[in-house]
């Protein structure tokens, strides 16, 4: 069901143009919002911001905010609604929970997940050793020999990148060589059952903090960004404890957020 549109108002508030939209019949996504912010969103009466908000404190605040915009302002493609080309900055990486009660996240998974890329191993075997079971996801993308793409510490541990990057980091605190490389165009034959989602990751040491840059092609909200963000924001402190420096903040940019509509609906 479409939403159809009574009125639309330009209306400036607080310097920022929003729409202000009347509606007849309410579209079922909006019963996530509703049953996640309350009554607020039984009213007719919406907001949408035309500008996109970039900074947040918490990886939670930031899920929280896209899974409105994207329930909102995305658009349809490719069996889900998504956002193109969003970036923005979580300011203390290491709050890595998410606390919406709508998404359940499970932080022992998460954890299991951690040890799985630790180990460097891309058998799927190996991580439902490590928590007790494989979800079916990972069963879907693992090729021939229970092995898949998508591990990043398999990814990252290759031609010793972490070691490369420490190393780079602590001869020149000013190097802009201090990156990791996941998706690799010479590899496409071995994608056809799972393809790495995330591009690369950068660091760079500001005021005496190591800040990090995760890019990625594609993030599915509900599921990857949840899981990425935790995985990376380990990383970061990983590399951090071996510079034995603070945190900083932690970018994250992908070209294609989205929801899948089974998600939605």
């Amino acid at each position: 069901m479409k939403l159809k549109y009574h009125q639309w108002l330009l209306v400036l508030t607080n310097g920022i143009l929003i729409y202000r939209l009347k509606t007849e019949e309410t579209d079922p996504r909006k019963s996530i919002l509703r049953r996640t912010y309350g009554s607020k969103y039984l009213i007719i009466t919406n907001i949408i911001t035309t500008n996109m908000k970039t900074k947040f404190k918490t990886a939670s605040d930031a899920y929280d905010y896209f899974l409105d915009k994207i329930l909102l302002e995305g658009v349809d493609f490719d069996n889900t609604k998504a956002l193109f080309n969003v970036g923005f900055t979580i300011e203390t990486p290491d709050r890595n929970m998410i606390m919406n009660k709508e998404r359940n996240w499970n932080l022992k998974y998460a954890e299991a997940e951690w040890k799985w890329y630790l180990s460097g191993d891309p058998s799927i075997d190996k991580l439902g050793e490590i928590y007790g079971k494989i979800p079916p996801i990972w069963e879907k993308m693992a090729d021939a020999d229970r092995k898949v793409r998508s591990n990043y510490g398999w990814q990252w541990q290759r031609n010793n990148q972490i070691d490369l990057v420490t190393a780079k980091l602590r001869q020149n605190k000013n190097t802009r060589h201090a990156a990791i490389s996941i998706y690799d165009g010479k590899e496409w034959e071995t994608y056809r059952k799972d393809t790495p989602c995330t591009y690369a990751v950068q660091f760079t040491i500001l005021n005496d903090k190591l800040n990090m840059s995760v890019y990625m092609r594609s993030n599915d909200l509900w599921y990857g960004f949840c899981n990425d963000q935790y995985q990376f924001s380990k990383l970061q402190q990983l590399v951090a404890k071996r510079l034995s420096i603070e945190i900083g903040t932690y970018y994250h940019h992908a070209h294609n957020l989205h929801l899948y509509n089974n998600k939605i609906n």
